[in-house]
């Protein structure tokens, strides 16, 4: 029989650490970590909705505070653009003096401290993304907050295990129940949260059943915070949708071979956009200042014109879902907001790109329904279905993790009945992106960031046996040896 040496079968030990009961009353330390996580989920909560509030609140003034002034228009409009200008610059060089690792979404970062290649200097980390994130992403610059609120979880789960420091496994666990929580907390989708941590950080996360109850504790504190100060609805005030015939799934898969093609595409041009930027900037701070300033004054002129070219892009979805364009000017807007979109995630910007993807995604995805429906009347009731599928297939064929975008799109968009039409076109994106060789998209980043700088941090030595290893599994809880 051939041998597959990358399959791993768990040890006895390690099912009778999963099947044995009563951990709650023979381990405390059990205990200890539920309880940080359930802090860690709230916590993260609370300040990604205050995240969201800072956007909101500085792109309202800014848009508005000179209004009251009864200046002429066009002085006006130039305030409005220049204040763009000025909060990123500040964005900018907040991150790059402050806490360069804050540069981007910070979702690499958070596997590289997962990894043991870097270390979280939450006390920097979680202020500077804060406020330099809401400066920036408040300028009209096309990024999204969902990367950021990933690695102020990140953050938070590292400061609280500094409550927890006699175990070794805390910094670890908690870190990534933090993030989880940063991104349930930033869609409102508490389950794309803990598959986020489990499908794309697989190769960083140590699995086993403590682990995933604490991912899944702060996951879910961190949706009930968020729900508190936000209400319960979905993120996509868009139409439920019916659920398109089994004759139309091969229309799904020809649309998931597309996004396929694209996501590939996409994810290189984001690493030679980010070399670029990096050789260009070369840690000056002019320079960085000077490209905050730039792009950020650019989008802030398209916010008060082409507002559909600016923005993170939420927006616009629930606009042309609900109002859709002639199919070439929606493959137009598409083809502009991929520029501006690697532009600026790629200039280092303290700002995420899932948003601006999913709005990728609605633009192709609607277009290509739309002209389906002309040539397909029987099979195409409702273009808008596709805008749906193509949110998950760019998120599938550029972050490579297919369920995780499938979860996340009926999660926000409250569509939970294209999960076949979703299977269907996740699925063909991510074959296609896997046969032609592309790399996950944060993956590839923190391989770059580590080619080109030094690591913070030496990988550490685990302190016990390697915590993903069942010995380790079972002394997290270990009820077998109290028993």
């Amino acid at each position: 029989m051939p041998r597959f040496a990358n399959l791993h079968f768990p040890s006895m030990g390690l099912i009778r650490h999963r099947l044995t009961p009563g951990f709650f009353t023979s381990q405390p330390d059990y205990l200890v970590l539920l309880s940080l996580s359930a802090l860690v989920g709230a916590v993260a909560g609370l300040i990604v909705s205050a995240f969201e509030g800072a956007i909101h609140f500085l792109t309202y003034h800014r848009l508005h505070y000179f209004d009251s002034w009864a200046l002429p228009a066009g002085i006006t409009a130039l305030l409005v653009i220049l204040a763009g200008a000025l909060f990123a610059a500040v964005g900018f060089l907040a991150t790059a003096k402050l806490a360069p690792e804050t540069s981007g979404s910070g979702i690499p970062h958070v596997e590289g401290a997962l990894d043991g290649l870097h270390d979280i200097r939450w006390w920097r980390v979680l202020p500077v993304k804060f406020f330099a994130g809401a400066l920036t992403l408040s300028s009209g610059m096309v990024l999204g907050r969902e990367g950021p609120s990933v690695q102020i979880g990140g953050a938070v789960g590292r400061m609280c295990a500094s409550l927890a420091s006699k175990y070794p496994y805390a910094p670890h666990v908690l870190t990534a129940s933090g993030a989880a929580a940063g991104l349930a907390a930033a869609f409102n989708a508490p389950l794309a949260g803990i598959l986020f941590i489990i499908e794309e950080m697989r190769p960083q996360f140590r699995y086993n059943f403590t682990s995933f109850k604490c991912v899944t504790l702060a996951s879910l504190t961190a949706t009930i915070v968020l729900r508190y100060f936000h209400g319960q609805d979905a993120v996509m005030d868009i139409p439920t949708f019916k659920v398109p015939p089994l004759e139309s799934l091969w229309l799904f898969l020809l649309l998931g071979v597309i996004f396929g093609v694209v996501g590939i595409s996409f994810n290189r041009w984001v690493l030679k956009w980010t070399a670029f930027f990096k050789g260009y900037h070369r840690n000056n701070l002019r320079r960085v200042a000077g490209t905050g300033a730039m792009l950020g004054g650019l989008f802030a002129l398209f916010q008060l014109y082409l507002p559909d070219i600016s923005g993170g892009g939420v927006a616009l979805i629930t606009d042309f879902v609900r109002e859709p364009m002639a199919w070439g000017l929606m493959v137009l807007v598409f083809l502009v907001r991929i520029v501006a979109t690697l532009g600026c995630f790629s200039s280092g910007a303290p700002g995420g790109v899932f948003a601006p993807m999913l709005a990728l995604g609605t633009l192709l995805g609607l277009a290509y329904g739309t002209v389906a429906a002309g040539l397909f009347p029987s099979l195409v009731a409702e273009p808008g279905v596709y805008a749906v599928a193509g949110m998950g297939a760019l998120f599938a064929a550029t972050v490579r993790a297919p369920v995780t975008g499938i979860i996340l799109v009926v999660e926000m968009t409250d569509n939970y009945q294209l999960i076949m039409p979703l299977l269907m076109t996740t699925l063909g994106a991510t074959f296609i992106a896997q046969a032609f060789g592309g790399s996950p998209l944060y993956s590839a980043l923190l391989q770059q960031s580590l080619s080109t700088n030094a690591p913070a941090k030496e990988p550490e030595k685990p302190q016990t046996a390697d915590i993903a290893a069942p010995a380790t599994a079972a002394e997290l809880n270990a009820p077998a040896k109290s028993e």
